[in-house]
Order: structure tokens, then C-alpha cells, then sequence
């Protein structure tokens, strides 16, 4: 909706009844207020005091310098008069800028520093051009650092060096100074003090190499990386001696008649021959022949080497040295094989093995800031318009798990593996092996049958095992995919909380290339699970009231935020409850998308959904074309296209930002709004993914008239927390499990054909309001990301067409298509960025007051009006 429409919608203010205004009395004009806040943060007084600071710095770098010529003649004149002579009086100074000058001069050089006074000038400079240019051009605590620094050692140093000079090289501070090291260690000691520390700011400034040049060392010739095998024993016993090797076997590397194995003598070094151990001759049955197409040398290989003689080497050309040496042989010392016990009868003697858990790196979580990430200098480079925005830090996070690491309690796990092997015992199933693998909330129990056992017997015993374990709810896994083993997943008795901070902070994020990452959780194995939104590319989440959907909704929005800038995404939220995704209205500016004249971007009007996912499908229909007349398939082939400037602004083209769509409770809006909200959801679901649209839809009632088989269809990825009943998980997951979750962020995530159980990451309410402010107090966009305008058909329908009540856009309209000279509706959705309904409507006027002709089917209609001058003296007369 236009803002004027919404202008003419306020309802007019309520008047007291019985109280007429009188025209003869002047109202009093309202007094603007004046809020000291917003005067702080208005950018016109960051300029006006850069200009002042550089205006003073100016003004005592002249000052300064006029004394340094006429400090003798005005020094007399500040000593004698007093400061309010100096100020008041008529005393005539030699200073380019009069008294006030000369005093200033004097106090900075004769009662302070000395000449390092124009390190003041240096400062006033750096913070007057930070102001106005509106940016950091210079660090300044950095330069404050270093002008204290210079301030003490230069004034220092000029005294020392001008001890009994008449000038105040050094000012007051530096003979201070100056007076008591020379008393304390002395005029040597204070220059080397002097010296020392001069050198060490250099040192620390530039970091210069004091490494002596090493000798460079010829490199030695290359040697195989595998060892030769020269011996062999003939078939009647007798061994055969390195000199009665030929030379043609030697060049070879073949076997001789009597069963010799030779190879070149290129493969390994000719001078360090002598160095190297004497030949072994090693019985033919205990050596193994291994393939020269191995990746690597085992272990167990035994390097062998062969000493030729001098003479049968010299015969070698050097043609034949560079020549393919032919295949080469390994020799594996294979151990004895221990016979073992295969009798298993009892609990004791089943073999269990409790696997270690995945173990990240940034467990122990470093304070340190999220780096941006650097890629390849573009010629364009949208995150410009932000250039001094800085991503989020960790410490904005809480680590919830430091007090609760993964304990693995091996009598839990003992008692545990021992009710498992019980209970199917019982039921005449015998196991060859069982492992433990300890995760966060639940421990997974992986079992080996015994050959000739139906994996059907083992899952009817779920509710049995369950009963002996005394859990709360077990889930079998009958077989795993991709093993050749059962899994029973048992709750443990001691919990631990997954931190999302532990989760950025891990290597697989901060180093992540992905276009869309974010950072679901962990896997029972402790691994961090790391998805790319856009691949999934649209998420669907369901489960009961209070089971993690929120939770797991703002640690997704949270990974996105410490990931992209504000110039590659943005987030349309839709809330109908109101108050889950009301502490992201802090970065409105920064990452959030609207309709042109809303007030608020968190949308929690139905009407206004509709109109929001209208929008987004009028956007996408608009990237569609962008992306058909740039060539390309996708958005990241246009964006690398337009960042190369291969593609012209003129033309309507511009930088693509990905936009995710959040909807909190979808099964409220279908229950209002039912099909309209379906069928916009559907189609951006079937074609928004090339464009950079994804959607992640929330909701507590996974029920086949909320979830359709259209939105499941076009959702591959989905998760699923506790539910009800086993009907819900097979509606969002396709199979059940999702009914035996134990809650509080236990989930199973469908993706990629795989279905994988993990503990969702958890951030508090108090995070996310640290990272929304941190984000909300940098300097943003004018305005959020405005989308498409969307008009209702019942609001334009049942309106008379007349031209007094024409659209606002009616003459911008007029002009394009007169220019384009193409009376087409699509050209005005793509150049205005309108609706179809709206651009219907403007063609209709257009239509009507005669500058195209009617509709002419799936032709462009004709343009009657052929200059621009005729186009204004029609829009003239419509006046």
C-alpha cells in the first residue's frame, strides 16, 4: 500500500465536543523539542566539531611555528603581564597570532613539551578528519599511544641533547625529566636509556629481521620413497649374490631366471651407497609382493638395499639412468596372527567398547572476535555502504556447557550394556558386540547380532528394553545406515546443554565457505553439525508446545548474523504470536525487509502476511528476469557477474542479497488465512531457491491439513522435535522416532537423505538481545530492504476507473512506457518494481487517458503517444 493511502486511512483527531475554534486567534506555534541524544548522534555535529578540531589544529601549527622566530622578543612580554593582561590589555606581541598565540605557544613549549608540542597538531588533525569524513580513516587510540610516547621521549631527548641551549627544546617536562635520571644513573646511563628505548620502538614499530643469512645447501638427489628389493633365494635354497646381477636387470627391474628381483639403480642415492646398511637376503616365502600403485609405505615395510659395484654402475648411460624405472616392489613384514577365543556365552564375555566422542579443537572456547570473512578483491564491492560495520563478537555469548562437560559414567555404561545383553538373552538373541558412543542427552548403544538373527526380533523389543533400562524412552535403529550394526539410543541420567557459543566458535564455522550457514546442534558422537540454508533449501520445523522451536529458530537467525553482512541477506520475520521474534526489531536497518509505508518489519498482521508473501513472490518473479536477461542460472552466478561489472545498474540490474522468510506458527496463518497463505508459500517453496529466497516455516501442529503434500513436497529438509503421536512424526518426517525424543532440544533432522539425531544449540533471550544491540547501535541503512509494492484486488476492485482519482505513479509510468515505446504490463513490474495488480491498473489508466491502446491478448499493447513533448501536454490537460 502507497503512503499516501495509508495517510488518507488514519483516523482524524477526536475534537471536544461543543468547542468552536476561533478564526480570529492565531495558534501558537508548537516549539520544536530539542533532544540532547539525537543532537550527539546527528551526523551535521560529528562535521561541525572535525572542522573545529581541524581548525585548531591549524591554528597551533602556525602558533608553533611563529614561535620558534619570535619566542625572544614575546618571551619577556608573557612573563611580565599576567593572563588576563595578555587577554585584556593592548600589549603588542611579534606572534602571527597575536597574544593569544604567543601565550599558547609559550605554555606548550617553555611549561610543557618543548618541539614535540606539534605531535598536539598531529591529534587535533586525525580526530577532526574521523568526524568529518563520518568514518575511522585513522586508529585513534593507536596514535594516542604513540603521541604519549613521543610526547615524553622527544621532549626528553631535546633536552638532553640542548641541555644549556636558551631555546626550551625539551619544555619544562623534558629537563624534569631530563634533571633526575642524569642524578640517578647518570649523563651516560640516561643516553643509553635514550638509546634503548628509541631502538625498541623501532623494533616494535617495524619489526625488522636480525637473522644471520644461512649457507644455502644443495639438495641432495631424490630418493624413492620405497626400498628396493634386491633379494631373493634361488628354488634349490642357495642365495644369490648383488655382483652377479646384471645390468640389464639392474635397468630392468625385473626378475632373472633364477628367480632375482632387481631394480635400477636410480632409485636410491649413489653417494650415500656406502651409508647405507647391507644387503639382507630374505626367505621367498615371508616376502609379500605389494603393487608400486600403493599410496604409501606401511609401517611394517623394511627397507632393503643393495650395494652394486662400481663397474657395472659405470656402464649405465645417462639415458638409461632417466629412463622409467619399471615397477617397484615393497617388502611387509606381516606379525603372527594370535588365535582367539570365538566362545561367547555369557554377558562377561560379549566384547564391549565404549568409542570416544567427537572432540573439537574449540572446545575451550577462545574470547575472540568473529572474522570477517576475506575473499577475492571484486571490482564492486556491495558491503561498502557499511564499510565500518563490524560483525558480532563471542563474548556476546554465554557458554552454558563450561560447568556441564560430557562426563561418560562407565557405571552407568556397564549397567546399561549389561540390561541390553540380558534382556535379549531372555528372548534366545545372542550379540557378538556391543559399543557405547556417549552424546550430550543420549548415549547410543551399537550391537553386533549373531549370524541367522532376524533384525525384526530385535525392534519388536524395543518396549522391553525400555522396561529393563527404566528409561525414560529408548529409540531402535534397525540397522543403522551406512554400518552393519543395530543402534538403541538410551537418555542419559546427567544431561549436558549444547552452548551455541561452542558451536561459532568451532573451526567448521569460523572457517565455513558456505553461502548460508548455520549451526543446528550436535550429533550423538559430540560432532557439530553445520548445514548450509542454501542447499537444504527451505527447512520445515515441527514439534509440541515448549520442546526448543523457538530456541532453535533464533540459534539459526544468531548463526546467520555472525556470518553475513547486512549487504548479503536479509530476513522477512513473520510472527503471529507476537512476541518470539520482537527482539530482532533492534537491526531493522541492518537485516530486516518490509512493504514500502509499513511502520513495523516484524509482521503479526494476517492481511499483512498475505501481502508480504505477495510481495516476495512479485521479488522473485523480478529476480527471475534480472537474472534471464543477465544470463545466468542462479544468484551467485549473477552476483559474481555484477560484482565484475559485467552488468549495467541502467538496466535495472543491482547486487541480490539472499532473503530468508521466517514464519514462527504456520498453522495459525493457514487456519486464518488458509489458501492465500498456501498457495504464495507453495509457489516461492517450487521456484525461489535459484533467486536466493529460503524459507524456514515453524510449526506446534504437524497435521496434514497444515503440512500439504504441495509444502512437504518442496520442503527435502526438515526437523522434528518431540511430538504427540507417532501419525505427527510421520507427517513431518515420514517415518516415526519424533514421538520418542525426550525433549528440550532433542531433535531429528531429515537432510540429504539421511536422518540424524542431534541436541539443538541453545542461546537465551539475554543473548540474543546482546547480539540485536550490538548490531542495532552501528550505523545502518537509511531504511530496511524495502520489497515490491502489493495491491489487494478487493482493494482495486468495484473502483470506478477514472483518471481524477489515477494512481501516484501514473505519470512515472506514462514516461516509461513512452521511452521503452512498448506497452507492455511486465516492463512496468520490472522497471518500478510494482505488483501485477498494480501495473494492471496503471495500464488501464494509461489506457483510458488514450497514451496506449487497448489489450491486444498476449500482444504488448500499441503506444500512441510518440515524444515526450506530447506525453506532457496530455499530463498537462489531466490537471
Amino acid at each position: 500500500m502507497s503512503k499516501n493511502k495509508l495517510k488518507t486511512e488514519k483516523p482524524e483527531s477526536k475534537k471536544p465536543k461543543g468547542v468552536t475554534p476561533n478564526p480570529d486567534v492565531l495558534k501558537k506555534d508548537r516549539e520544536p523539542e530539542v533532544k540532547v541524544k539525537e543532537l550527539v548522534k546527528d551526523e551535521r555535529t560529528h562535521k561541525v566539531l572535525g572542522v573545529v578540531f581541524l581548525l585548531l589544529s591549524v591554528y597551533c601549527f602556525i602558533a608553533f611555528t611563529s614561535y620558534l622566530f619570535t619566542w625572544e622578543d614575546d618571551q619577556d612580554k608573557v612573563f611580565r603581564y599576567s593572563t588576563k593582561e595578555l587577554l585584556i590589555g593592548d600589549v603588542k606581541v611579534d606572534n602571527l597570532l597575536g597574544r593569544l598565540g604567543a601565550f599558547v605557544s609559550h605554555n606548550f613549549f617553555f611549561n610543557g613539551v618543548g618541539i614535540a608540542a606539534y605531535l598536539f597538531c598531529y591529534f587535533f588533525f586525525i580526530i577532526g578528519i574521523n568526524f568529518i569524513v563520518g568514518r575511522r580513516v585513522f586508529r585513534i587510540w593507536r596514535n594516542v599511544k604513540y603521541i604519549l610516547f613521543g610526547l615524553v621521549f622527544i621532549s626528553m631527548t631535546m633536552a638532553f641533547l640542548a641541555y644549556n641551549a636558551d631555546f626550551p627544546w625539551g619544555g619544562a617536562l623534558g629537563n624534569a625529566l631530563n634533571k633526575w635520571t642524569s642524578g640517578f644513573i647518570g649523563k651516560t646511563g640516561t643516553a643509553l636509556l635514550l638509546l634503548v628505548a628509541g631502538f625498541s620502538w623501532l623494533i616494535w614499530k617495524f619489526n625488522f629481521n636480525f637473522k644471520w643469512p644461512e649457507k644455502k645447501i644443495k639438495p641432495p638427489k631424490p630418493i624413492s620413497a620405497v626400498a628396493p628389493v634386491v633379494a631373493a633365494q634361488t628354488a634349490a635354497g642357495t642365495p644369490v649374490a648383488a655382483k652377479d646381477i646384471t645390468p640389464a636387470a639392474r635397468k630392468n627391474g625385473l626378475k632373472e631366471d633364477n628367480g632375482v628381483v632387481v631394480i635400477p639403480p636410480a632409485m636410491y642415492n649413489e653417494e650415500e651407497e656406502e651409508d647405507m646398511p647391507p644387503m639382507h637376503l630374505v626367505e621367498r616365502d615371508e616376502i609379500s609382493v605389494i603393487p608400486s600403485h600403493a599410496a604409501y609405505m606401511p609401517p611394517a615395510v623394511a627397507p632393503v638395499n643393495m650395494a652394486g659395484s662400481a663397474e657395472e654402475e659405470d656402464e649405465l648411460s645417462e639415458e638409461e639412468e632417466e629412463e622409467d624405472p619399471g615397477p617397484l616392489l615393497y617388502i611387509e613384514e606381516r606379525p603372527e596372527e594370535k588365535p582367539v577365543n570365538k566362545k561367547k556365552t555369557g554377558v562377561e564375555e560379549v566384547a564391549f567398547e565404549i568409542k570416544p566422542t567427537f572432540k573439537d579443537e574449540e572446545e575451550e572456547i577462545e574470547e575472540i572476535a568473529a572474522i570477517r570473512p576475506v575473499g577475492p578483491v571484486d571490482p564492486y564491492d556491495p558491503s561498502l555502504d557499511l564499510r565500518d560495520y563490524k560483525f558480532p563478537t563471542l563474548d556476546l555469548l554465554e557458554n552454558h556447557s563450561a560447568d556441564k562437560v560430557i562426563v561418560q559414567d562407565t557405571t552407568e555404561l556397564e549397567k546399561n550394556k549389561n540390561q541390553i545383553i540380558d534382556t535379549l538373552k531372555n528372548y534366545d538373541i545372542s550379540i557378538q558386540k556391543i559399543s557405547a558412543t556417549v552424546g550430550p542427552t543420549v548415549t547410543l548403544y551399537e550391537i553386533v547380532p549373531a549370524a541367522g538373527v532376524r533384525i525384526s526380533r530385535i525392534k519388536n523389543l524395543e518396549d522391553d528394553i525400555a522396561l529393563s533400562l527404566s528409561a525414560l524412552g529408548i529409540r531402535i535403529i534397525a540397522p543403522i545406515p551406512g554400518k552393519g550394526t543395530i543402534g538403541i539410543e538410551v537418555p542419559n541420567v546427567k544431561k549436558s546443554i549444547v552452548s551455541l557459543k561452542a558451536l561459532l566458535a568451532s573451526e567448521k564455522f569460523q572457517n565455513s565457505t558456505m553461502d548460508l550457514p548455520i549451526a543446528l546442534g550436535k550429533k550423538i558422537d559430540n560432532e557439530n553439525f553445520i548445514a548450509d540454508l542454501a542447499k537444504m533449501p527451505h527447512l520445515l520445523m515441527a514439534g509440541a508446545t515448549g520442546q526448543g522451536k523457538s530456541v532453535g529458530i533464533n540459534a539459526l537467525l544468531v548463526s546467520l548474523l555472525y556470518k553475513k553482512h547486512p549487504s548479503q541477506l536479509k530476513f522477512v520475520l513473520v510472527d503471529p504470536k507476537k512476541v518470539e521474534l520482537s527482539l530482532y526489531k533492534l537491526i531493522e536497518k541492518h537485516f530486516l525487509a518490509k512493504l514500502p509505508g509499513e511502520d513495523d518489519a516484524i509482521i503479526t498482521d494476517t492481511k499483512k502476511v498475505i501481502h508480504t508473501l505477495n510481495a516476495l513472490c512479485i521479488e522473485m518473479d523480478l529476480r527471475y528476469d534480472l537474472l534471464k536477461e543477465a544470463g545466468t542460472r542462479n544468484i551467485r552466478e549473477y552476483n559474481v557477474k555484477f560484482t565484475q561489472r559485467r552488468l549495467n545498474p541502467l538496466k535495472g540490474h543491482r547486487y541480490l542479497p539472499f532473503i530468508v522468510l521466517v514464519v514462527d506458527e504456520f498453522a495459525d496463518l493457514i487456519m486464518t488465512a488458509g489458501k492465500e497463505v498456501e498457495m504464495p508459500i507453495a509457489r516461492l517453496a517450487q521456484l525461489a531457491r535459484a533467486v536466493g529466497i529460503h524459507l524456514i516455516i515453524a510449526t506446534q501442529r504437524p497435521s496434514v491439513n497444515i503440512i500439504t503434500g504441495t509444502i512437504k513436497a518442496n520442503f527435502p529438509a526438515r526437523v522434528a522435535f518431540k511430538v504427540s503421536s507417532k501419525i505427527d512424526s510421520r507427517t513431518i518426517l515420514d517415518i516415526g522416532g519424533a514421538e520418542q525424543l525426550i525433549g528440550q532440544g532433542d531433535m531429528l533432522v531429515s537432510f540429504n537423505g539421511e536422518l540424524v539425531r542431534l541436541q539443538c544449540a541453545f542461546v537465551d533471550t539475554p543473548e540474543v538481545e546482546n547480539v540485536a544491540e550490538f548490531i542495532g547501535n552501528q550505523k545502518g541503512y537509511p531504511d530496511a530492504f524495502l520489497l515490491p509494492e502489493y495491491v489487494d484486488d478487493k482493494d482495486v476492485d468495484g473502483k470506478e476507473l477514472t483518471l481524477a482519482d489515477r494512481d501516484p505513479l501514473f505519470e512515472e509510468a506514462a514516461q516509461v512506457i513512452v521511452t521503452a515505446q512498448q506497452g507492455s504490463t511486465s516492463l512496468l513490474q520490472r522497471r518500478m518494481k510494482l505488483g501485477y495488480n498494480r501495473a494492471g491498473r496503471l495500464m488501464d489508466q494509461l489506457e483510458a487517458a488514450s497514451i496506449v491502446g487497448p489489450n491486444m491478448g498476449s500482444k504488448a499493447r500499441d503506444v500512441l503517444v510518440k515524444t515526450e513533448s506530447e506525453l506532457q501536454e496530455i499530463l498537462n490537460n489531466l490537471l
